[in-house]
């Protein structure tokens, strides 16, 4: 008799889930009921206290400019990830293409980050660039505002939307463009309608992979942004480390979790309604063909008779 060793299988990953994602969760779910402590941290008893103090402006305003980097910034990745992913899986120099992108992981990220610092700074090497050739008199404030975070933002989890989306266009059949090309399809439309459908797997998973680290971003705020460019990992963190708030910072990590998860299946349930509306739209042209080969015969027994 053949043992079912599926449960084996599955219990080193579902012990890992349980200890890292689910018990985290839940505990932070937990203190969000509680109350604050008077010296810091969270005891009974258990209220709503937290969730009603996120309904003020400050908050409101801090989530719709986390939303907004986020969702910006992915966008702009996505967009300069589609092309570059493009060129490197049609190059004959691909692999030497992949290094480049995968060589920013070789160094720390603060690092990375405090190197814009560097470059962007008042007294920085763009600023010091554009004075010595005339083009400004006076530094440019590049740095502490939202157009930084996003900036520093693309240039950190871009290479997180170049690498699915090379893996999924360096795997499709390029001879179907050309085969396009050839009915007469425009070179924008081939790529619409031919590779678009085809590489929405990776765009997907490019989008997730960015948005989502986007959506929870601290470090790059925190250090490159100003006043304005507040972000909820930052709003998180003064509760946490300052205010030492944990019931109120609890609830913000619940909310920030419930939009990332509400954004996710979302456009998931939007990219699988998409997909389905393109595979029933190609089984019906393949099946026109086929129904005007079946009714060609019929149409010539009749006029034989």
């Amino acid at each position: 008799m053949k043992k079912n060793l599926g449960p084996f299988y599955v219990a080193p990953m579902t012990l890992w889930i349980m200890a890292f994602v689910i018990a985290p969760i839940s505990i932070i779910i937990v203190y969000s009921f509680m109350t604050k402590h008077f010296r810091g941290g969270a005891i009974p008893p258990y209220t709503l206290d937290a969730y009603r103090n996120l309904f003020n402006p400050v908050f409101l305003k801090v989530t719709l400019n986390t939303l907004w980097v986020a969702f910006v910034s992915t966008i702009v990745m996505v967009a300069l990830a589609i092309p570059a992913s493009y060129f490197m899986a049609r190059s004959k120099y691909k692999n030497f293409f992949l290094l480049l992108v995968i060589i920013p992981f070789w160094t720390n990220f603060m690092i990375r980050i405090f190197a814009w610092r560097e470059i962007l700074g008042s007294r920085g090497f763009l600023n010091n660039m554009l004075m010595t050739l005339g083009l400004i008199e006076q530094p440019v404030q590049f740095l502490f505002n939202t157009n930084a975070v996003i900036f520093i933002t693309i240039y950190a989890y871009l290479p997180f939307a170049i690498l699915p989306l090379y893996s999924t266009i360096e795997k499709f059949d390029f001879s179907l463009l050309e085969a396009a090309r050839d009915l007469g399809a425009s070179k924008f439309t081939a790529i619409r309608r031919v590779l678009f459908p085809n590489i929405r797997a990776g765009i997907t998973t490019a989008v997730l992979f960015t948005f989502i680290p986007a959506f929870g971003s601290y470090a790059i705020p925190n250090l490159i942004g100003g006043n304005d460019s507040y972000m909820l990992g930052n709003l998180i963190g003064h509760e946490l480390n300052i205010a030492r708030n944990y019931p109120l910072a609890s609830s913000m990590s619940v909310v920030l979790t419930l939009l990332t998860m509400v954004g996710v299946l979302i456009f998931m349930r939007v990219n699988r309604s998409s997909v389905e509306a393109v595979r029933e739209d190609s089984g019906k042209q393949a099946a026109e063909p086929a129904q005007k080969a079946a009714a060609a015969p019929a149409s010539g027994a009749e006029v034989s008779e």
